[in-house]
């Protein structure tokens, strides 16, 4: 770069735009050049500072917290700018910001020295100084306003989302411990002992697909030699169901007692849950009663999977069955009867839905005729274990796949 040029450069300093092209022809040639590779710091905020520099040629930067996560650009200088006049007039000498290169850079460099010389050479430069001095404040106090703006505004986004995420966990944490709560209704409903008669052994299982679910099922004993087998499975998963499922064992205890026939029973509880229902819930439902002098099973099905029947012989019928229609849809309900008589070594197997819907990890479903498969090799088997050897069948047949509803297993052997 020429002399001329030089000067030229100097002319659009506002610091210097009172002096003659003489005069600045004259501190050009006295202030010493300094080369920088791109990325070099000139100085670090804090450090004792002595210097004034002039971009010759190049890019530089001034910042705050220069280097940290806090890191503030305040402005960019190319030839004809400076920085680091703020160091010469503060009393204790102190930069107030870093400065670095952002390309391979040469600057002037105005020692303190230097600096007073120039101020007692030529006195106005002082009135320049200020001028510049105050507009080079104001525009880092509205960049720093700026910026503390933007980082209360960061901290108030911060502040609502964490806020957010502490009203999630204090909802999840309730909805836990209503699910607990709903969790123990469902196992209290569940009987602790099946019954076990010297003609019949009896088996069950359940696995929700939700901590709380909506299969339950039950065997109890009732008057004159007579066992009640009921299995049920509410529409929908979660707390509704459970006290839903709740609501709907309860009634059909009650009528058991006092009803002749399933039929009878589960008509009588679509009448009571039509009445009190005020959901959309409904539920499908076998029941049955066992004549242990006969070795009958008579049952009632309301819109529930036919019973399957594992014979003596390894062969696996499935009943024959009418239409039917769920317990709380709208009354009257149509139910689904049938008798039949269980020999010696037959296996009755009530199930829910689930069981045949389970799929692998290829999406394909279990079905009727993966019951039927494992079924027919577990004619030695005593009914637990029979519902035991379905539901083992079934995880392995999943592998780890999503299980999107419950599954249970009642089970009668004739022995």
């Amino acid at each position: 770069m020429s002399e001329s040029s030089d000067t030229s450069v100097f002319l659009k300093i506002p610091l210097f735009k009172d002096l003659s092209r003489q005069d600045l022809v004259s501190l050009v040639n006295e202030l010493p050049v300094e080369s920088y590779k791109a990325g070099d710091y000139l100085f670090y905020e804090g450090e004792p500072g002595n210097s004034l520099y002039v971009v010759k040629s190049g890019r530089i930067e001034v910042v705050l917290a220069g280097g940290t996560s806090d890191e503030m650009h305040l402005r960019a200088c190319g030839p004809g700018e400076y920085v680091g006049e703020m160091s010469l007039i503060l009393k204790q000498g102190k930069r107030t910001a870093a400065v670095r290169t952002m390309e391979d850079s040469q600057l002037w460099m105005m020692s303190r020295d230097k600096f007073n010389e120039c101020l007692t050479r030529w006195p106005h430069l002082a009135y320049s100084m200020v001028e510049v001095i105050s507009e080079r404040l104001e525009s880092s106090n509205e960049a720093a306003f700026h910026d503390l703006v933007l980082k209360n505004q960061m901290l108030q986004k911060a502040y609502d989302e964490l806020k957010a995420a502490q009203a999630q966990l204090i909802e999840k944490e309730r909805l836990e411990r209503e699910l607990q709560l709903a969790a123990e209704i469902q196992l209290s409903i569940l009987p602790d002992v099946l019954p076990d008669t010297e003609e019949f052994s009896f088996g069950a299982r359940i696995l929700p697909a939700r901590q709380v679910g909506g299969d339950f099922y039950d065997v109890f004993t009732l008057k004159d030699d007579r066992i009640g087998v009921l299995i049920g499975d509410v529409a929908d998963k979660g707390v509704p169901s459970a006290l839903f499922m709740a609501r709907a064992h309860a009634l059909i205890m009650a009528e058991a007692d006092i009803g002749p026939t399933p039929a009878d029973v589960m008509k009588l509880v679509n009448i009571h849950i039509t009445r009190l229902q005020k959901s959309s819930q409904f539920v499908t439902v076998l029941y049955g009663i066992l004549d242990l002098k006969t070795r009958v099973f008579s049952y009632a099905r309301a819109g529930h999977e036919p019973p399957l029947i594992l014979h003596a012989d390894g062969s696996v019928e499935r009943m024959p069955h009418s239409p039917g229609m769920a317990i709380g849809l709208w009354d009257p309900v149509t139910v689904d009867e049938k008798t039949v008589k269980l020999g010696s070594g037959d296996t009755l197997l009530l199930y829910t839905d689930g069981m045949t819907d389970c799929r692998d990890p290829q999406g394909t479903a279990f079905g009727l005729e993966g019951i039927n498969e494992t079924l027919s090799g577990l004619v030695k088997q005593n009914a637990q274990q029979v519902c035991n050897t379905l539901l083992e069948t079934l995880q392995e047949y999943q592998d780890g796949s999503k299980q999107d509803d419950d599954v249970t297993l009642v089970a009668v052997k004739a022995k």
